[in-house]
């Protein structure tokens, strides 16, 4: 296929992805749009061994993924958006792909941190991040002050993350107030708890996007993904895009939320 038959298929291909964006778009109700949208980033390296790369292009075409669902959560007027980037048991990859992701993340706080802050993205590192180099955390210190004024869409990256970790460290700093006198034993409660987490002061999760086709939390904010409705597809995180994620949307809207009651009219 020669150049002009290739540039024709893509145009083709873009024209009908947009065709699809706004079809999906004229079937949600905005009024009834989630409030938080949890993503766990699966199948970068899956996508890049498919297509005989090296792990580390699925990782960087991801990135691409990412920047469009949060563009697009923007447009939406989605509040919250979490994105699962390195979990806790990510250590235990190779060394040579953990310092890839790390510079990735440094590149993308140094890249992205002009535009989220145009489109209004608060960006909010949660996890250990005390645990990481000292070059990642500047980057993230950098990243934040950037966007610290932003009020369309609070963005948590998920960064040295892990959801037991996370649960341990709200116990702890509970039992500190204890201990000094600034919390009764008897005042603890659901609302105590979730105050001391790393998403305090945030909705928790109404719609959780697991690509990949997995069907497990990875231990990705179990706390709060209690009456969390799932949508679990089969595309490759770097394949997620603004009409999955429409589609993601959409289908969330179908969903009658009960939080262990029962449907109406029963």
């Amino acid at each position: 296929m020669g150049l002009k038959g290739i540039v024709s298929r893509r145009r083709i291909a873009e024209a009908k992805m947009t065709r699809d964006e706004d079809v999906l778009k004229s079937r949600l109700d905005p009024s009834r749009l989630p409030r938080h949208v949890a993503v766990i980033m699966d199948g970068n390296g899956r996508w890049a061994l498919k297509r005989g790369f090296p792990r580390t292009v699925g990782h960087q075409k991801g990135v691409d993924s990412l920047r469009e669902v949060v563009r697009l959560s923007a447009e939406l007027n989605i509040p919250v958006l979490s994105a699962y980037a390195f979990s806790t048991e990510n250590w235990r990859r190779p060394p040579e792909e953990i310092t890839f992701l790390m510079d990735l993340f440094v590149d993308y706080a140094g890249k992205e941190s002009e535009e989220l802050k145009r489109n209004g993205v608060k960006v909010r590192v949660i996890g250990r991040v005390e645990g990481l180099s000292p070059h990642v955390s500047e980057a993230i210190r950098m990243l934040e002050e950037t966007t610290r004024g932003g009020r369309v869409l609070v963005l948590n990256l998920a960064v040295n993350y892990g959801a037991r970790w996370e649960i341990v460290d709200a116990v702890k700093a509970i039992t500190e107030k204890v201990w000094s006198g600034k919390l009764k034993p008897e005042d603890i409660d659901e609302t105590v708890v979730s105050d001391h987490l790393y998403t305090s002061g945030l909705p928790d999760p109404d719609l959780l996007i697991r690509p990949a086709g997995e069907f497990r939390l990875s231990n990705f904010l179990l706390w709060q993904l209690a009456y969390t409705e799932f949508y679990v597809t089969p595309v490759l995180w770097p394949d997620f895009g603004r009409v999955e994620f429409l589609q993601a949307l959409v289908h969330y809207q179908r969903r009658e939320r009960r939080y262990g009651g029962l449907k109406r009219g029963l």
